[in-house]
């Protein structure tokens, strides 16, 4: 790809869905080209409310009478005051109240804890300047100690309860230390300290909980906590719900004003069958004996074999043909076609053995295995189904660990459900299928505020490493950062494949009720058949649904659809061949240390093991987009401790790009104001193509300065444009025949790449826009993605560049930019104008090359409020993302295609 020789486009229009061209994501992809796009839906723009997102605060969920209460008298702030999460000081607690719950149960105990996310504000003046002028107050945050952090998941066996215990002692977590010093790290150990617990082994383990912890379990009704758990996850997860059917994974969006009623089926050692009509209100209909406890143990017996996961991998292997009468072995190898039976429908589940001369050693574990995890998914199934005939209900929900993510588990509970119900029924499987009961005594901890929480506070994270216990393959949790580096280091060295479970091949069917047998992709079944299907949900209540959105309920950031294996196949390709080049700037980055070279090897193989796992089974962690997966890559560096891959690069291309902003500012000084408004235009596309995300930004820095490659990008920006409405864009800047300018009140400018992108291209339009009056907010990232320029960064930026321009000096000035960043070396020496239209910029929540408008920062949503212009900049948020959103309010759209 030349990067430069396609066929650039402008669009705008008063709808924007004209802006599809050819209305297919991949021909925007594949061909270089350029894109600006500018829309008004017919939405009153003063109607700026979020599109009926409700609060879920007044929910209630019932909760034991017992947990202790947290005390607030004299409550007051430790620390600075001015810290976005400022720990607070409880001086009256007399209990310690834990950031763990447990649902320990007669095979596995799981375990949900919470752990702070480490402070990193400052008290930056800047920020208290630009939250003042937009209305931001902290005044409406929760009293709690608790603002933020990570909802983890852990599960062990029962059998295995001391090295549970060891965890949560290794972690401190019964006396709320969670890796982090700022709250009651130094308290000694308290005899009034509690943790609270469901199932039944929270009576059982009780008294060796108070000996090996000094902790006192809390019990908390099972069945309220199931309930309150199933209830939080489809509300608050986004993807968590799912229909498995014929091997093909279907993720179901939930709506919160039809969730009720509905039908929980929690399969653990025995099986639940929950009938739920509200937050706290639902009744035990039904349950059977036969569940994960009677396929285990019937197994054990049969197969010899010791773990659940070792019965589930021999399934994998069986022929249940071998041991199961089918209908065709009684008629003759025929169907049974005037009930709708096939001939390979099981008539009757080990039916075969009646006849057979054979011994139980005469007979494959592997096909015993298959044959028992058949008898017994499709009995729950059908069970469960006449229980929802009985009550009306369409949608039912199973969960519980008996089902493990396992495919050939899942679709034979589906296919029952919709046999019997002739297809009226629905099966839904949660991706927090076990831990539904620790979930929801977790929630009984009132200080979290969970039930308040929304799905824009929630953002799951799937980290590298080895996040469970008890498993053969993924051994223990990890200490520190050492220890995940050698784990990879021990495991690839071996060649065991970092991955979690590789599902099955889709079973085929042969008719109503007939599965051909499964075959296994990989040789074994991971001992942790979930590892990496449940993330680490980041907890952050300052993240917000965008306010201009037209209809949130109908956006979808995602412009790609990577459920299509070529598009899957064409991104993992991009990732895989731009990883080394990565790497290599990433250790660059941190001194090119010994230390930092092994990090980025780490890295790479986890992000490896990542993209691996999702051409294996691309919902494996939820419905992928693009901006998943490059958030991933992002995440994963992170992970490793590379916070700022591109920081050297990024300082390089500023100092070079404002070095030479002053000749182009009086470049742009001189032209009329037509010339001068196309000339912008040209120049933030021109300017988009430093992107070192892109191959075709390596190319080009082989061929020139950062000057000449802005300079020849920007001649070769020659109208038309692939899509080109660039008259309505000025008539509305410039006026025509008589209509006179209409300056738009406040633009929300959503930048792109450091150097280059943000000085000589969107500076200067930001300048253009503060020259006619309209108040300009720069929206950056708040954490760093490849050379993406962050909110924390663009300060300075502005700062050097406004000592060249009285227009960008006076606007800083107004909007607190320069209270601490910028010396008195100005062109005139005057002092700031407070008249001034100001020049803002906020953090937008995110850390990826793309952004999902669902959840952004309170600072973007607070300054969208009378913003009237929005513009998105760059790939990744202009047409990666949000190609297709709709906003209340005009919106320009600028991307260089360059991959």
């Amino acid at each position: 790809m030349a990067g430069l020789n396609g066929d650039p486009f402008l669009g705008i229009d008063d709808n924007i869905e004209k802006l599809q061209y050819n209305n297919n994501s991949k021909e925007v992809i594949d061909k270089e080209g350029l894109v600006v796009g500018i829309g008004e839906d017919s939405s009153n723009n003063k109607n700026n409310n979020q599109g009926g997102e409700k609060d879920m605060a007044g929910n209630s969920i019932h909760r034991s009478g017992s947990r202790p209460q947290l005390d607030l008298s004299k409550a007051e702030i430790q620390g600075n005051s001015e810290e976005r999460d400022p720990t607070i000081l409880l001086p009256n607690q007399t209990d310690d109240i834990s950031h763990l719950a447990l649902d320990i149960g007669g095979s596995l105990i799981k375990l949900v804890y919470f752990s702070r996310h480490e402070d990193q504000s400052v008290d930056d003046k800047r920020k208290k300047t630009v939250k003042e002028r937009l209305g931001i107050s902290n005044g409406n945050r929760r009293n709690f100690p608790i603002l933020g952090g990570r909802l983890h998941f852990v599960k062990f066996e029962t059998s295995k309860l001391n090295e549970c215990l060891d965890f949560i002692s290794s972690k401190q977590l019964h006396r709320g230390r969670i890796d982090s010093h700022h709250w009651n790290s130094e308290a000694p150990a308290n005899e009034n300290a509690v943790i609270k617990a469901t199932g039944g082994g929270a009576y059982k383990f009780a008294d060796l909980f108070k000996e090996r912890l000094g902790v006192s379990i809390d019990k908390e009704d099972e069945m309220d906590c199931l309930v309150a758990g199933a209830n939080f996850l489809l509300k608050a997860i986004r993807h968590e719900a799912f229909t498995h059917m014929e091997g093909h994974k279907e993720f179901v969006q939930i709506d919160h004003n039809d969730l009720f009623p509905y039908l929980l089926v929690n399969i653990g050692s025995g099986v639940s069958i929950i009938k739920v009509d509200g937050d706290g209100k639902f009744q035990r209909v039904s349950g059977t004996n036969v569940g994960g406890g009677t396929y285990w143990g019937l197994g054990r017996l049969l197969t010899k074999c010791n773990s659940f996961d070792e019965l589930l991998e021999l399934s994998q292997r069986g022929d249940n043909r071998t041991i199961d009468m089918l209908v065709g072995d009684i008629y003759g190898g025929m169907d049974y076609s005037k009930i709708g039976l096939s001939a390979s429908t099981i008539a009757s589940s080990f039916g075969k053995a009646i006849s057979d001369k054979k011994e139980l050693q005469d007979y494959r574990p592997e096909d015993i295995s298959l044959s028992l995890l058949r008898m017994i998914s499709y009995n729950i199934g059908q069970i469960s189904y006449l229980n929802a005939l009985r009550f009306g209900l369409k949608r039912i929900f199973f969960g519980g660990f008996f089902i493990r993510g396992h495919a050939y588990t899942m679709d034979t509970i589906s296919f029952a459900v919709h046999f019997w119900s002739k297809g009226e029924a629905q099966a839904m499987f949660l991706r927090h299928e076990g831990f539904l009961g620790a979930v929801g005594a977790f929630m009984s901890y009132q200080k979290h505020g969970l039930d308040d929480l929304m799905v824009h506070h929630l953002v799951e994270r799937f980290p590298m490493g080895a996040p469970y216990t008890g498993g053969k393959i993924h051994g223990p949790p990890l200490g520190d950062l050492n220890e995940k580096i050698s784990w990879m280091e021990k495991f690839v060295l071996k060649g065991t494949e970092i991955t979690a479970p590789v599902p099955m091949a889709p079973p085929g069917t042969t008719g109503l009720g007939g599965f051909e047998v499964p075959s296994s992709r990989g040789a074994t079944l991971r001992s942790d058949a979930s590892a990496l299907n449940v993330g680490v949900l980041h907890l952050v209540p300052t993240l917000e649904v965008f306010p201009l959105l037209a209809d949130p309920k109908m956006y979808e950031p995602n412009t790609i659809d990577l459920s299509d294996h070529k598009e899957l196949e064409y991104w993992f390709t991009v990732l895989s061949e731009h990883l080394p080049d990565l790497v290599d700037k990433a250790v660059a980055s941190e001194g090119g240390t010994d230390d930092a070279k092994r990090r980025g090897d780490a890295f790479a193989r986890a992000f490896s093991a990542h993209l691996a796992r999702l051409m294996e089974e691309p919902a494996a962690y939820g419905k992928l987009g693009l901006a998943n997966l490059l958030e991933l890559r992002e995440e994963c560096l992170r992970e490793f401790q590379f916070l700022d891959a591109y920081r050297s690069i990024k300082q390089r291309e500023n100092e070079a790009s404002l070095a030479v902003l002053p000749d182009l500012l009086l470049e742009l000084d001189h032209m009329d104001e037509e010339t001068r408004l196309l000339t912008l235009i040209e120049g933030v596309l021109a300017a988009n193509i430093f992107d070192w995300g892109s191959r075709a930004c390596v190319d080009l820095y082989h061929k020139g300065t950062i000057i000449e490659i802005y300079r020849m990008s920007r001649n070769k920006m020659q109208r038309p444009w692939r899509v080109d409405d660039f008259d309505l864009f000025k008539e509305r800047m410039l006026g025509s025949e008589g209509k006179k300018p209409r300056p738009h009140k406040r633009a929300l400018l959503f930048v792109d790449n450091s150097g280059a992108d943000i000085v000589l291209g969107m500076l200067p339009l930001a300048r253009e826009l503060l020259r006619c009056g309209t108040e300009v907010v720069l929206v950056a990232n708040s954490l760093p993605a490849l050379n993406d320029v962050t909110a924390m960064e663009l300060p300075d930026i502005v700062a050097e560049a406004a000592k060249h321009c009285d227009i960008l000096r006076r606007a800083a000035e107004a909007g607190g930019l320069l209270v601490d960043a910028m010396n008195n070396n100005t062109l005139d020496g005057s002092r700031g104008n407070s008249s001034s239209v100001p020049l803002m910029v906020v953090e937008n929540g995110c850390g990826s090359p793309c952004i999902d408008l669902r959840q952004v920062s309170s600072e973007l949503a607070a300054a969208a409020k009378h913003a009237d212009l929005v513009i998105l900049e760059g790939m990744g948020r202009a047409l990666h993302t949000n190609f297709n959103a709709r906003f209340k309010c005009e919106a320009l759209k600028f991307c260089s295609l360059q991959w």
